[in-house]
Parts: C-alpha cells; structure tokens; sequence
C-alpha cells in the first residue's frame, strides 16, 4: 500500500508550502487539482472552456470533473507509491469518490488527513502577498512569510514570480466563505473515520512541517 496523504485547511494556510516539503521528505508527487485544472484551462477543448469559466468565478469544479482529472493523475507512474493531495477532495462527495477510487484501484486507503489551523483574519493576510512562480503554479512565495532569496525571482527556478488575477481581497473572501460552505465538512469526515490530525497553522512553517512528518510517520507505524 501507498501513502496517501490529504493536506486539509482554509486557502492560506500554507498547505502548498507544506505539501512541496513533504514532496522532498517523502519522495512522493504533490497533486494539486489547482495545478491541474490550470494545465487544462490552458488547453482548447470543451472541457477547458467548462473550466475556465468556473475558475473566473471563483466557484469549484463540479465533482464530475474534477474526479476524473484526479484519477488520472493518480494513476501515473510516479504515484505508484502514493501522493501528497492539496485542494482535492474539497467536499465529502469527493472524499467518498476518492475513497472509492484508491480502494478500487490501488487497493489502498486514505493515510492521514493533516488539518492546518488557521484563523480567517490570518488566512486574508496571508493570501494577499502571495506570489506564483510563472514556470511551476507549485513553487508559491509569500513577500512577508516566506519571501523569496531575490526579489520576484522563484529559489528553485529562477523564473520570473506573479500574483494571480484571482488574488484579490474580494476573491479572497469568496474563496473562504466557499472553503466555509463546501470544505470544512470534510473534517468532520476524516475526523469521523480517525485519520484527521489537527495542527497549528500560525506556527513556523518548519514547525508545522516537523508535526505533520511526525504525525505521517505514527500512521505508518500503526
């Protein structure tokens, strides 16, 4: 069996931050439906048209969708061992699809659902500094929290950084009054089937990595 690990907390919380080191840590592939619903938007087809239209909403991608974009990814050859999910499931539709799936196919099961505690007065100040690498959507900058070594210039990369066009307060807002809506039903779930670990989001970024490497690692072993 595999490690699947799904990254839960409000957009802001640093889950992208988190799941790239747990992708060095852990040697798995960090998927995010974010990452790849960009890859089909820019795309020419039915389907991509479906997606930038909702993206520019800022509202989710239907359960449909976004179930089969995520089982092909999953089914890769570099997740053969597992994956590290940040933003996929984010209702309890999906989890109960994912489950379904990894049962199915993998014969596998979710690993642990680490869940980043945030406030939503921290979460709006966080999500207005941040920066994208233009050459990989994953290598994500916070100018106050975790800037970059050169001014607008990715560490890993070299590539040029920019904000997002959603990256506004009012988008920002619809995005955890939807987050609120949609998502946080699924910790109750996780919490429910006993794989949710709650973790202090308004730590160091090291120190959150360190409780989630410790808590990934206590499931292992159990």
């Amino acid at each position: 069996m595999g490690t699947y690990i799904v990254l839960l907390g409000l957009p802001g919380a640093g889950k992208g931050t988190q799941a790239a080191l747990l992708k060095e840590r852990l040697g798995l592939p960090h998927v995010t439906s974010g990452g790849l619903f960009r890859e089909i938007a820019e795309q020419q087809s039915e389907l991509a048209d479906k997606v930038r239209a909702i993206m520019a909403a800022g509202d989710l991608v239907p359960d449909t969708i976004t179930i089969e974009i995520v089982k092909e990814r999953i089914s890769r050859d570099d997740a053969q061992h597992g994956v590290i999910l940040d933003g996929f499931p984010r209702t309890v539709p999906q989890a109960e699809a994912l489950d379904a799936l990894l049962g199915e196919t993998f014969d596998a099961s979710v690993t642990l659902a680490p869940f980043i505690k945030l406030s939503e007065a921290e979460a709006l100040e966080r999500l207005g500094g941040r920066w994208v690498c233009t050459q990989n959507p994953n290598h994500m900058y916070h100018m106050k929290f975790n800037p970059p070594k050169a001014d607008h210039i990715c560490d890993i990369d070299g590539a040029p950084l920019y904000q997002r066009e959603d990256d506004t307060p009012e988008a920002h807002k619809h995005r955890l009054d939807v987050y609120m809506e949609k998502t946080a039903p699924l910790i109750d779930y996780y919490r429910d089937k006993g794989l949710l670990v709650e973790i202090d989001g308004e730590q160091s970024i090291e120190a959150v990595q360190e409780t989630v490497i410790a808590a990934i690692e206590s499931a292992a072993q159990s």
